[in-house]
């Protein structure tokens, strides 16, 4: 006599069901996962934001000063051209 037992349990189509949530994964999951990885390390890159805010107001701090020493050098060059 044949049993009436299916030889497969579980789901009917299981095994297509899991092919297709694989084929999801890969096709919408990695490309979230790597979109969401460049999102996270480009915050936390611009986070650091206070040690280079200090470092362009130190530098335009010397280039202030620097201004400063070529305008007093310079007017002493045409002071001394004039002189000649």
């Amino acid at each position: 006599m044949v049993s009436l037992v299916p030889a497969f349990g579980g789901v009917p189509g299981g095994p297509e069901l899991i092919i297709i949530m694989i084929i999801a994964v890969l096709l919408f999951g990695v490309p979230l996962v790597l979109v969401a990885g460049a999102v996270v390390y480009l915050t936390t890159r611009s986070d650091d934001g206070g040690a280079d805010a200090d470092r362009i107001a130190e530098l335009e701090a010397e280039v202030e000063r620097l201004r400063e020493q070529v305008g007093d050098e310079g007017d002493e060059l045409e002071d001394e051209e004039e002189n000649s």
